[in-house]
């Protein structure tokens, strides 16, 4: 797939407005010649620490309404979510589990594998793993396996909204 192809992407291009909405200056979404579904895949793409990767690990829980409801992680590359910090740190009374394919989509609109931390169809509650701060430089997916943005830990919490949680991950 060509760099032409995957910018134009219409799961891109939403990832490219959200950051032109939130004053991102010049274009930030690279397009990759490889796939970047995983953290080490696109550290490798990059030539960057698989923890300045940023993973955007969807979970779910159940809503009043027995409906399951969605909310994120954003980790570092190199760790682990810890569920139960999660939970609390959303204040959500429970411990959240992992998310199937059809609510990562129905909530975010992207496909595992390319799930963006910003630039959802639904509100999330935001988590940020804050082992994160220790990269002066972060990449994110865009939407695409193929697609990455880069950010620091400042841009991450303010442009998603997100919660600083200092124990989010582990190693």
């Amino acid at each position: 797939m060509s760099a032409d192809a995957i910018l134009e992407n219409a799961s891109v291009r939403r990832v490219r407005e959200a950051l032109r909405l939130r004053g991102a200056e010049g274009e930030r979404v690279i397009a990759l010649d490889g796939a970047a579904r995983t953290a080490a895949e696109a550290a490798a793409a990059l030539g960057c620490e698989v923890g300045a990767i940023v993973k955007s690990l969807v979970f779910s829980y159940p809503a009043e309404e027995g409906e399951k409801q969605a909310v994120m992680a954003l980790v570092a590359g190199d760790r682990q979510c810890n569920v139960e910090i999660l939970g609390r740190a959303l204040g959500l009374g429970v411990t959240p589990g992992r998310a199937d394919a059809d609510l990562v989509r129905r909530a975010t609109g992207f496909a595992i594998g390319g799930v963006a931390p910003l630039g959802h169809l639904e509100q999330l509650p935001i988590a940020v793993d804050g082992s994160l701060a220790r990269f002066p430089l972060l990449h994110a997916a865009a939407g695409h396996p193929h697609a990455v943005f880069p950010l620091t830990y400042e841009e991450l919490l303010d442009w998603t909204g997100g919660i600083a949680a200092p124990d989010l991950a582990r190693a």
